[in-house]
């Protein structure tokens, strides 16, 4: 199995793409070689790039599939990607981050059903308990509107802050934020630079699978995590709408809900920073 990091700017994929030097998409999924057909999913390194290595390695010859994971550590770069005919599926996202792009970027991609759940988690290099945030602390918090809205959302329910009355938490924004009586900074960055932030600010949101690239338990280390519970937020496989019935990727998603996979995610993150989520 070939595993490559694509760590490019948004900016630079989109100049490739004009330039026609990105694939465009052709409707076609995988590559056959004899018995065996190689599909290229996108992923972010860890825990989907770790997922799909142990079914590459495991599970995945006996369905005759070879899996390709292709790295991605910025958000912004696997639906296009995948929209573009670069690979043949992704997983990394959950379905408010899928809405969002389909809303915005017009991508006609169809999601499969939820695999695992990263629990978001408030980490502080300063305080132990939320309750030691002092007033005006400054906290770190995604910049993009699907995860703004998910830590606003686990805020809330820490009693941090107030969401105005009738806001949808998915898609809360800092705007609409009511009350906030430790009268709180909220310093906005990219979901992959919020690790970076700890020495910066007195506590900062951060993506579960950017907080384990981190060395960050959210489990052990987060000083606030969000509930599992009836929680939106699982990642799942996704595909080109045109290629949501091929056999192919139909397999890789079956693979990936069973129980063997569920027994390499209670394991491998027996502190609950991974659940599965089927």
């Amino acid at each position: 199995m070939k595993t490559k990091l694509i760590a490019l700017t948004a900016a630079t994929a989109l100049l490739l793409s004009g330039c026609g030097l990105m694939g465009g998409g052709s409707g076609e999924v995988g590559q056959k070689d004899g018995d065996v057909v190689t599909l290229k999913v996108g992923a972010t390194p860890v825990p989907q790039g770790d997922i799909l290595r142990f079914v590459d390695e495991n599970l995945a010859a006996e369905a005759g599939l070879d899996i390709e994971v292709v790295e991605y550590t910025d958000y912004t770069l696997p639906n296009k990607a995948l929209v573009d005919g670069d690979i043949d599926a992704n997983y990394f996202q959950h379905k408010p981050y899928l809405d969002s792009e389909v809303e915005g970027q017009g991508y006609e991609i169809t999601a499969f059903a939820p695999i695992n759940l990263e629990p978001f988690a408030l980490f502080s290099n300063t305080v132990k308990d939320v309750g030691e945030l002092p007033e005006g602390a400054k906290i770190g918090i995604n910049n993009d509107p699907a995860n703004q809205g998910r830590a606003l959302k686990m805020l809330e329910e820490a009693e941090l802050i107030t969401l105005a009355e009738g806001v949808d938490a998915v898609s809360a924004k800092l705007s609409d934020v009511k009350d906030n009586p430790k009268k709180l900074e909220f310093i906005e960055a990219d979901a992959a630079q919020l690790a970076r932030t700890l020495e910066d600010v007195d506590a900062s949101v951060i993506n579960g699978n950017n907080a384990l690239e981190a060395g960050l338990s959210p489990a052990k280390d987060g000083i606030l995590i969000e509930s599992a519970e009836d929680n939106p937020y699982g990642n799942f496989l996704a595909s080109r709408t045109e290629n949501k019935d091929d056999e192919n990727i139909k397999k890789l998603d079956e693979l990936l809900h069973t129980p063997e996979v569920k027994q390499f995610i209670e394991e491998k993150w027996s502190d609950g920073s991974v659940l599965p989520s089927f």
